[in-house]
């Protein structure tokens, strides 16, 4: 939790300003959105702790009946305990925290009984800050072999990166050594002491998130940033990682996929053998946006989109800071109060001169409604489908049910106008009929449940959240098995041979097994085998490439797809150039960097390199050696007079200052006067 939001924990009050925006005017009659849903681009599986949300040791409505019965209500199945920096100053066995407020009615014990209320998973975080392995063991063995809470999640620490070693400092952090080596020692230690008193539980390390301060800044004395160090000296002992995300802004979902996959790939490159098991919670996540609407309609739409954004991309927590916040800047956000409370319900607190007062206590605020969307659009098992739209005011989420429904959640951004929306569906051929509706409005209490429109035309009142929940026109049953997860081996810059594990048979024989690219929302067929391997030609030299295999039975019928593999392209291994790209430093926003262009081929007299930047949040800050220019996302650096001359294995080395706003996806692909090159 950020040092910001400590001050509605502390419940200092802040000044009230009211912000009145001009009226906006509606659209006469806008074309329709066309969304895109399609089944065959499978995503992530629902996981059973999916919706979560954090709880807080100031809070003394913790543990009430009232608050428990609003989270089931709302579907959170996974509650985070004692309360973001409160855990690193948290002392359990005595429930006590020096130098914060500890609300009474808020020890483990009534947490876990609201935990059971609610029907959710906890998750614990043990105290790194001031605390010892010792203390977290026997919290381990207090809570799962004396009490029987069979608590799974661990966590040691809480944004222990925020300790003072890269400047600023809100975590506690009594220890003299604040590195990240430091932390990742402890971590192990604290991994064996809590592991050796419940064997079953799972162990989570701390890492910053990408594109987000301090991701990618390497302190001083350290091997590598705080994600490199740690993973590769906690890697073997973890079972999950910790990112926390606050985007300050309601438009961010975009970097949801690189965020996770970015992610993925630093625990691949630094966690050791096995690090495929080791999974990632996202426990800390709100809108932080208190100018756009914390706790309105605005806030709402993000917190869904984000939520579902998230969970399809293979997070299996997502946790909303917090159930009880407090009191912030108030203003009016979309022509209702926001309260600036990053809470899910309400305190039922006033501001410090008692003009403003928020509602009555537990009152649920607009991103409640959100979490209950989401919770009722996705349900535990389902899995995640792509769908997209054609424009930037409404966004689509889609997920498949076991019993063959599939369900289909829409976003109206837009502050003014309703959206009608024409949806066409590829790989699911929807029931006649109108389809089941649910809809939370601006400013609405409730979200109300209608039979309405159809499964391909839909009207979408302004800032709403709209879920479509569709029966299939055929009969499922009898139909294969999805094959399992694909894995990928032998990739080159051209090919890679994928092979999966065999779906089970319907009621008749398997006959193929088809190998489909997602391409956005569009899916292509890279091929078919009745086998389950398959070697993929034709592949773009530094891509990402995401695959689904589905099998089709003798019949014609169709499995469900398998879940996605991504993987990327090499580079030519025998080609006539090749490019070294080493960062020289990173500051979260922007970065140096240096590229080493070695020529392997005849001398040349004059060259010319090129790259293309993998995401619009990308651009060429300034550049030196050679001669820079950008034109829409390709980048181009032609050599100066006096280094065009470039011998035979001579090389030449260039650099640039590279600026982002999102999760930096490094270019991997150079061409050097034409020739892709190899990446080193």
């Amino acid at each position: 939790m950020p040092r910001s939001l400590l001050r509605a924990a502390s419940a200092a009050l802040l000044a009230l300003t009211v912000l009145n925006a001009p009226a906006a005017h509606a659209a006469d009659d806008p074309s329709p959105v066309a969304v895109t849903v399609n089944a065959r681009a499978a995503l992530a599986t629902m996981p059973e702790t999916g919706v979560g949300a954090n709880h807080a040791i100031w809070d003394t409505n913790l543990g009430t009946d009232d608050t428990a019965d609003k989270l089931k209500a709302a579907g959170v199945k996974l509650l985070r305990y004692p309360g973001g920096s409160y855990s690193d100053i948290y002392h359990w066995e005595t429930h006590t925290a020096p130098g914060g407020y500890v609300a009474p009615n808020t020890d483990f014990d009534t947490f876990m009984r609201g935990v059971r209320r609610t029907g959710a998973q906890a998750m614990v975080t043990a105290n790194y800050g001031t605390g010892t392995a010792e203390e977290a063991a026997a919290w381990v063995r207090h809570a799962n072999v004396t009490k029987g809470y069979g608590i799974k999640y661990w966590e040691i620490g809480n944004e222990n990166y925020g300790n003072g070693h890269y400047g600023a400092a809100w975590e506690a952090d009594d220890h003299a050594d604040k590195s990240p080596a430091e932390y990742a020692r402890h971590v192990v230690a604290y991994a064996d002491a809590m592991k050796a008193a419940d064997p079953t539980i799972k162990i989570g390390a701390v890492l910053t998130t990408p594109a987000n301060w301090p991701d990618a800044i390497v302190g001083e004395g350290d091997a590598g940033t705080w994600n490199k160090v740690v993973l590769s000296t906690a890697g073997p002992k973890i079972d999950f990682v910790i990112l926390h995300w606050y985007p300050g802004a309601l438009d961010r979902t975009a970097h949801v996929p690189d965020i996770v996959q970015l992610t993925r790939e630093q625990i691949a490159r630094y966690a050791g053998a096995g690090a495929e098991r080791i999974g990632i919670a996202m426990t800390e996540f709100n809108t932080g946006s208190s100018s756009n609407g914390t706790n309105t309609q605005p806030g709402a739409l993000a917190a869904a989109d984000s939520y579902a954004a998230l969970l399809a991309n293979g997070v299996f927590t997502v946790d909303w800071w917090n159930v009880h916040n407090g009191i912030g800047t108030v203003s009016e956000v979309a022509g209702h109060t926001d309260y600036g409370d990053f809470g899910l319900l309400s305190s039922a607190v006033c501001t410090s001169d008692g003009s403003v007062c928020e509602p009555p206590l537990n009152t649920p605020f607009a991103p409640y409604y959100a979490l209950k969307m989401v919770s009722s659009f996705v349900r535990p098992g389902d899995q995640f489908v792509r769908a997209a739209t054609d424009r930037p005011e409404v966004s689509a989420h889609a997920a498949r049910r076991p019993n063959g429904d599939l369900a289909v959640m829409l976003i109206n951004t837009s502050a003014d106008t309703s959206y009608p929306v024409t949806i066409g569906y590829a790989g699911y051929r929807p029931a006649a009929g109108a389809p089941t509706v649910l809809t939370h409005t601006n400013g609405a209490t409730s979200i109300t449940t209608t039979t309405s429109g159809t499964a391909t035309a839909q009207t979408l009142p302004p800032l709403s959240l709209t879920t479509l929940v569709l029966h299939p026109a055929g009969s499922q049953a009898g139909l294969p098995g999805a094959p399992g997860l694909p894995k990928a081996t032998a990739v080159t810059d051209t090919s890679a041979t994928i092979t999966w594990p065999a779906a089970r048979p319907g009621a008749r024989p398997i006959a193929k097994y088809e190998i489909h690219r997602q391409n956005g929302v569009v899916t292509e067929q890279l091929g078919e085998t009745s086998g389950t391997s398959f070697t993929v030609g034709n592949l773009t030299p530094g891509t990402r490439y995401t695959v689904n295999v589905i099998a089709r039975d003798t019949g014609g019928g169709l499995s469900w797809a398998s879940p996605p593999l991504t993987f990327t392209t090499g580079t030519p291994a025998g080609s006539s150039c090749s490019v070294r790209l080493s960062i020289q430093s990173d500051w979260a926003s922007g970065y140096v960097a240096n590229l080493d262009i070695t020529n392997r081929g005849a001398p040349l007299s004059g060259w010319t390199l090129t790259f293309t930047w993998p995401r619009s949040w990308q651009s060429l800050g300034s550049g030196w050696s050679g001669v820079w220019t950008q034109t829409g996302s390709e980048v181009k650096v032609v050599n100066e007079a006096g280094n065009g001359s470039l011998p035979t294995n001579a090389t030449t080395t260039v650099g640039y200052v590279g600026n982002y706003s999102g999760p930096n996806v490094l270019p991997t692909a150079f061409t050097l006067n034409g020739t892709v090159c190899r990446t080193e």
